[in-house]
């Protein structure tokens, strides 16, 4: 892959920041971005079908929760919002989103309860009751698979992953491979071509 993608770990487009407003319900953000980051000009569409279609936290959750994938942040951001109670990490190899998301939890006031970090520097001892992720396709199906497979299973035996996807991009074709691999893949909602796929165990406990 070359410095020019957005999930490059050197990323090479324009560092200069621009401002994102992200509105979801009552919650109103206005988040940082800058070039060489995933959908660096707007929300993207799909994370936006995401976050207004999946069951966010309610402010009782305690968590821990992750945003697989941050890219600025406006995942990560928006579980701080909604789960008060939570610890939200946010992954990702890009350095410069990783900058972005830490600027962002700062100016939404929640710098004590965000945890952003490279995937390698999360402790393998972390159990998360629910994962999100707008997954980059555009790594290549077996790259965005393996993701997938080191990520779930660290789902708690009742955790939930909200996941979505175009429907041209595979959506469908992931919610298959889920199945195939012991998940349970719900097609949750259908919004814009979007896919939003609910991921959990198949029975409490249950090893996959």
């Amino acid at each position: 892959m070359t410095g020019n993608h957005y999930f490059s770990a050197d990323p090479q487009g324009s560092p200069e920041r621009r401002t994102i407003p992200v509105d979801i319900g009552d919650r109103h953000y206005r988040l940082a971005a800058a070039g060489g980051v995933f959908s660096a000009g707007r929300l993207d569409p799909g994370t936006s079908v995401l976050l207004r279609k999946a069951s966010l936290p309610d402010s009782g959750e305690s968590g821990p929760l992750l945003d697989l994938g941050c890219g600025y942040g406006p995942i990560a951001v928006v579980l701080a919002g909604a789960a008060l109670r939570s610890t939200v990490y946010a992954v990702d190899v890009n350095p410069r989103a990783l900058e972005l998301t830490r600027e962002n939890g700062q100016t939404a006031g929640f710098a004590d309860r965000l945890v952003v970090a490279h995937p390698d520097e999360v402790s393998e001892d972390v159990r998360f009751t629910q994962i999100w992720a707008n997954p980059p396709v555009r790594i290549g199906k077996p790259a965005m698979r393996d993701m997938l497979l080191r990520w779930l299973p660290r789902l708690t035996p009742e955790g939930v992953a909200w996941l979505v996807i175009g429907r041209h991009l595979g959506g469908d074709s992931l919610q298959r491979w889920l199945a195939e691999q012991g998940w349970t893949a719900q097609r949750w909602a259908s919004q814009q071509g979007f896919r939003v796929l609910r991921v959990s165990r198949p029975a409490a406990g249950t090893p996959v």
